[in-house]
C-alpha cells in the first residue's frame, strides 16, 4: 500500500522539499542511473531528552526498485560516522552475539569456511575483530581493514596470526596487491556510499576462483513491511538497503560470475534459544522462504565459473554473465 500510495517525483522537486546535511549529497540511484525519486521512509532516534539524535529519508528508485538514503553521506566524509569510539559500539550490546551470527552464516555457506587450509581471507569493515579471531582459528592467512582507528587498535589487541589495518585497502600496499580467496563483508555493504567502485574493487582483490560473502540488513524484510521507518535496519550509519532483486544487479554490473542466497530466520531461532512450537517455526520457515523475507540477507558472490565449480556446492546459483 506504501508503494501504491508514494508519489513518484522529479529529483529537482525532491530537492525542493529536503534539507541538505552539511555532509551530505543528493544522488541518483546507484543501479539503473533513475534520477526520479519515490519517498518512503523517514527513520529517526530521538534522545530521552527529546532531543533528536539523528534522521534522515529514505527512498525508493521507481524503474529498479533500488532502496538508499537521500541525501547520502559524501564518500570524503565517511570516516565522521565512525571516527568518535565506534568501538564502544562494536563491543558492546551490539557485540553480545556476534560470533554467533558469523558462525551461522560459515555455516551455512559450508565448504567454503569449514577449513581455512591457509586460503587468504581479507574482512572488509573489520571492527574490533571478532570475525578475524574466528577465521584465524579455522587456518585462515586472515587480515582486515576499518575505518574506525579506535576498532582497529581493539581488534589487533585481541589477535594472535590475524591483523587488522586502519584506512582503504587501496592505501595498504600488501592488500592493494589483492590475491585473496575469500573476501567478507559483515553488516558493511548498507555502510557503502559508492557500492559499484568498491565492489569493482572488490572483485579485482580476488583470485582467481575467489568468493565474496556479504551480511547485510534485507530491504524486503517482514520486520520493514511491519515497522517502516522504525525498522531496526535503519540505523544512523545505513546508507543503502539491497535484496534478493538488488544485488545481483551490483554483482552483474561489477564483474562477478554469479552469486547464491540462504535464507535467514533469525539467530535466536537457528541456536535454537527461540522455542517455538513446530507449528510455528514451520510458518516462520515457509513465510520467509516464499517472501525472501528475512531481516538479514546472506549471500555468496563468486568471482568466476571456477568459483562457482568449487564453491557452488549443489546449490541454486543465480548466473550473473
Amino acid at each position: 500500500m506504501l508503494l501504491r500510495t508514494s508519489p513518484v517525483i522529479s529529483l529537482d522537486e525532491y530537492r525542493s522539499r529536503v534539507r541538505l546535511g552539511a555532509i551530505e549529497e543528493f544522488i541518483t540511484c546507484h543501479m539503473c542511473g533513475e534520477s526520479r525519486q519515490q519517498p518512503l521512509f523517514e527513520p529517526s532516534k530521538v534522545k530521552k531528552s527529546g532531543k533528536t539524535a539523528w534522521s534522515y529519508h529514505v527512498v525508493r528508485c521507481p524503474s529498479c526498485g533500488f532502496l538508499y538514503r537521500n541525501p547520502n553521506i559524501l564518500p570524503e566524509r565517511l570516516g565522521d560516522l565512525y571516527s568518535k569510539n565506534y568501538s564502544t559500539f562494536l563491543t558492546g550490546d551490539y557485540a553480545a552475539n556476534r560470533q554467533r551470527r558469523y558462525r551461522q552464516a560459515m555455516d551455512a555457506f559450508t565448504p567454503v569456511f569449514d577449513e581455512g587450509d591457509k586460503r587468504r581471507l581479507l574482512d572488509f569493515g573489520c571492527g574490533a575483530g571478532y570475525f578475524l579471531e574466528l577465521a584465524e582459528g579455522r587456518g585462515f592467512d586472515a587480515c582486515g581493514v576499518d575505518l574506525s582507528p579506535d576498532s582497529v587498535q581493539e581488534a589487533n589487541a585481541r589477535l594472535t596470526s590475524a591483523t587488522a589495518h586502519f584506512g582503504a585497502p587501496e592505501d595498504l600496499p600488501e592488500i592493494a596487491a589483492g590475491g585473496f580467496d575469500v573476501i567478507t563483508l559483515w553488516s558493511v555493504l548498507a555502510h557503502l556510499p559508492r557500492p559499484l567502485q568498491d565492489f569493482s574493487s572488490f572483485r579485482s582483490l580476488l583470485a582467481p576462483g575467489g568468493v565474496l560473502m556479504i551480511l547485510t540488513v534485507n530491504a524486503q524484510s517482514l520486520l520493514l513491511k511491519a515497522y517502516g521507518s522504525k525498522w531496526n535496519g535503519f540505523t544512523r550509519n545505513h546508507l543503502m538497503f539491497y535484496s534478493r532483486e538488488t544485488m545481483p544487479m551490483l554483482l552483474r554490473h561489477t564483474g562477478f560470475a554469479g552469486v547464491a542466497f540462504e535464507p535467514f530466520y533469525g539467530d535466536t531461532i537457528e541456536a535454537g534459544t527461540t522455542r517455538l512450537s513446530d507449528a510455528h517455526n514451520r510458518r516462520l520457515r515457509r513465510s520467509v522462504n516464499s517472501s525472501d523475507g528475512g531481516n538479514m540477507l546472506r549471500a555468496l558472490a563468486f568471482a568466476d565459473e571456477e568459483a562457482i565449480r568449487r564453491w557452488g556446492d549443489g546449490r541454486h546459483v543465480h548466473r550473473l554473465t
